[in-house]
């Protein structure tokens, strides 16, 4: 399933916002009313590590999208996926709690003595025993953690330059 985008027209791509992962997909799944596209598969997450995910969920880039049922287990051959953070509610477009997503973390090793990696999930959750994840694993910074400027960012900073420069006086 490495190429899963099969079921979606070329050209298309998905990048559901968090709101359309609840709403279009996660209610439809737990209410058992058809979802289209059906291109997010149902995986047990929790024997698989994040690694392991490609072919076995639906990848777009360099992220993988699943469904899976609740559970109090996340420990997998190799780690445990710890939450970080707290939950952050999700609202539709007219204001109304959705559902809720929740951050963690990959974990190498036992809980609790684990090594953080740079795998991240976005668990989105409704009243439902299903879940709709999201795991990537987070780039390093190429220029040692700094951010990059845009275009506009640097003609601002380049007129502090002019304020050093004297200008005759007329």
């Amino acid at each position: 399933m490495g190429d899963n985008n099969l079921n979606l027209p070329p050209g298309f791509r998905f990048y559901p916002t968090d709101e359309e992962l609840v709403v279009h997909f996660l209610h439809r799944k737990a209410t058992l009313l058809p979802y289209h596209p059906d291109v997010i598969p149902d995986l047990d997450l929790y024997p698989y590590d994040p690694w392991d995910l490609d072919g076995k969920a639906l990848s777009e880039g360099k992220k993988w999208y699943f469904y899976s049922r609740r559970t109090a287990k996340r420990i997998t051959e190799s780690g445990y996926w710890q939450p970080i953070g707290v939950e952050e509610p999700i609202y539709s477009s007219g204001a109304k709690k959705v559902g809720v997503k929740k951050y963690s973390a990959f974990y190498m090793g036992e809980p609790s003595q684990g090594v953080k990696t740079k795998w991240i999930m976005h668990e989105y959750k409704d009243h439902s025993k299903w879940v709709v994840c999201r795991v990537y694993e987070e780039e390093e910074e190429e220029d040692g953690g700094g951010a990059e400027l845009s275009c506009l960012d640097e003609v601002f900073l380049s007129l502090d330059d002019l304020d050093e420069i004297s200008l005759p006086n007329f």
